[in-house]
């Protein structure tokens, strides 16, 4: 069996021979050895995609991985704006598979979503898709399938513009974060079922408890200890799966691979980051080096300069750097709980190698994060209560466990989601972007239970903070409210809607849920009506992150940024948050919305969104 790296060999011979003849483009020129390589490239518009199960080597060890044509990742897929793509995708597994285009405006039944948009691609079978390309940027594909998405199955997806790109630069990489794991995805869960901490190895000591007695007393340490475990919860519960089991792969290789990626002094060069991870959310820094960002979820930004940056699964950001000076740096991509890391190396030649930055001492959680808004430490940055956009205009979404990840037992149909079926708000009703604090307790109109071990009761609209961790670092950082759209928003109507979500959780019984129920508890999907310009508010009861993604649309963040909000198809809500986006609901059909945290999403935290015309004549 050819193996992964044999395959990256003759591809990389196969472009050496190209880039003498001046075939390839720009992008595709850089890589000179295996270990700059990476990534297979495709590009067209018609592509044969074949999905089967392969023997990988990741830093000298031997693992199992689901691959589409035999490389992990997939390979990278180019398109252009304007044209018709054609993917023939064959399953050699011996199990469904599936194949979605993340971020992608596609008709819904082209979606990639088994048992919501189409039934799933069956062993032995082949399935095509087929559609425009109407956007451009930088996306990825991956399963929608069980847990083949921690198993190798994704690849990124560039789209270049069909006029000119905005953004200059002189070199192109590609640069998929993901996560591994030699024990198998269904293990992890399993073990996450039973003890939701298993991979946490860096609970607190009695050399801690001492230190915070220094600092805090006898009877404030006990008193926090006593409030932490009252919530069934540890201030450093950060990440689910940790570099206890993780191996951090860019362009799949582990750090001891160190892919490489090669630049002329002087050059600018853009670095199109992925995060396709299961579960681990990265800090991405280059030390030494800034970073101009450019580009977010494939919409271009008013380019912002920044010294580090939050990824979280799912995003992706593109930014362009200038080294001048004639050697490596490390790019260095740390998980937010730093467990562990991923990195790999910008250099002028082959073989060298940037000090890799040790491991940053791991962050904890405060009172803030349990949506406690008068309690603990500041995250850093500004405050951005003040963005609150208040109650919601009508009653709460509620409901929907993932299962298997097949959503066919669900007939969600044209059925009207009672729960979410509010009656339209004046869009007066609602706060501007303005500066409105919060004042009043939150309110919580959705099933409890065993499944929500705790609740917001002062959440905060968070936007302007970068993130668990990055709060007092000495650099500059990203935050969501940095982010303005380059172009216009396409819809600057206010919104005549609002409905608010809660993303809930039990931690220690590793149950997660929208509203309190889990997703094979819900039997009616929340529903957009077709044209409408909707505002949705998120509150996260939950004292962990979530990266929530809405399929078949971008929605604009609620920053305060005018008519240029930042254009997004992937949102982490982080701890004790109230945050609000605004989306028009444009693309009929039925969408997936799910938090990509792959065992979050796995154990309930889904939901379908359904598009209707009929819903909206029948609401004149």
């Amino acid at each position: 069996m050819l193996t992964r790296r044999h395959l990256l060999k003759s591809f990389s011979s196969g472009a050496a021979m190209l880039v003498a003849s001046g075939l390839l483009p720009a992008w595709a020129r850089s890589p000179r050895s295996l270990s700059e390589a990476g990534i297979t490239a495709l590009s067209g518009n018609r592509f044969d995609l074949d999905i089967a199960r392969s023997v990988i080597r990741i830093d000298g060890r031997t693992g199992e991985a689901i691959t589409v044509n035999g490389t992990l990742p997939a390979p990278l897929l180019r398109w252009k704006e304007g044209e018709q793509v054609t993917m023939r995708v064959t399953n050699h597994l011996d199990e469904d598979t599936s194949i979605h285009w993340h971020g992608m405006l596609v008709p819904f039944q082209m979606d990639g979503v088994p048992g919501v948009t189409f039934p799933g691609i069956k062993a032995g079978e082949t399935f095509e898709y087929t559609f425009p390309v109407r956007q451009s940027g930088t996306y990825w594909y991956h399963s929608h399938s069980g847990l083949q998405e921690q198993l190798g199955h994704y690849g990124p997806l560039v789209v270049d513009p069909a006029g000119s790109d905005p953004v200059g630069y002189d070199r192109e990489y590609v640069v998929v974060l993901s996560d591994y794991t030699f024990e198998g995805p269904h293990r992890v869960f399993a073990k996450l079922k039973k003890m939701s901490d298993t991979y946490n190895f860096q609970e607190r000591t009695a050399g801690d408890f001492m230190r915070d007695v220094s600092r805090m007393g006898l009877g404030g340490t006990v008193e926090e200890r006593l409030m932490w475990g009252d919530m069934r919860m540890s201030p450093t519960d950060i990440a689910d799966v940790t570099g206890a089991t993780y191996t951090f792969l860019v362009n799949g290789h582990g750090p001891g691979d160190n892919w490489t990626a090669l630049f002329e002094p002087g050059e600018r060069v853009r670095l199109r980051f992925v995060n396709a991870s299961a579960m681990s959310i990265f800090n991405v820094r280059i030390p030494g080096l800034p970073m101009s960002i450019v580009q977010a979820d494939g919409q271009n930004v008013r380019p912002v300069e920044r010294d580090e940056f939050q990824i979280g699964v799912a995003e992706t950001y593109d930014v362009v750097v200038t080294p001048r000076k004639d050697q490596a740096y490390t790019l260095m991509c740390e998980s937010i709980d730093r467990s562990g890391y991923g990195r790999a190396t910008l250099a002028p030649r082959p073989g060298m190698e940037a000090e890799v930055p040790p491991l940053r001492p791991r962050p904890l959680l405060t009172m803030k994060d349990m949506g406690m808004a008068g309690h603990g430490m500041s995250h850093g940055g500004m405050d951005h209560a003040a963005m609150d956009q208040g109650e919601p205009a009508g009653q709460k979404s509620g409901e929907m466990d993932h299962g298997s990840m097949d959503h066919s037992a669900m007939g969600h149909g044209s059925m009207d989601h009672g729960a979410m079926s509010h009656e339209s708000a004046p869009a007066g009703a609602m706060q501007k972007d303005g500066m409105e604090g919060m004042g009043a307790m939150e309110a919580h109109n959705h099933p409890t239970g065993p499944g929500v071990a705790n609740t917001a009761m002062q959440p905060q609209n968070r936007l302007g903070e970068p993130g668990v961790g990055l709060e007092d670092v000495a650099h500059r950082v990203l935050v969501y409210t940095d982010l303005e759209s380059l172009a216009p928003n396409p819809d600057t109507r206010a919104p005549g809607r609002e409905m608010e979500l809660h993303l809930t959780g039990n931690m220690e019984r590793y149950m997660w849920s929208f509203d309190g129920k889990k997703f094979s508890e819900v039997t009616e999907p929340i529903i957009f009506h077709y044209g409408e310009r909707l505002r949705l508010t998120m509150v996260n009861d939950t004292m962990m992150p979530h990266p929530i993604h809405l399929h078949g649309m971008f929605f604009e963040l609620v920053t305060g940024a005018g008519d240029h909000k930042p254009r997004k198809h992937t949102i982490v809500v982080k701890p004790g948050e109230k945050m609000s986006f605004d989306v028009t609901a444009d693309e009929e059909g039925d969408w997936a919305f799910h938090c990509h945290l792959l065992y979050h999403m796995h154990a309930g935290m889904f939901q379908v969104v359904s598009v209707r015309k009929d819903m909206a004549e029948a609401s004149q």
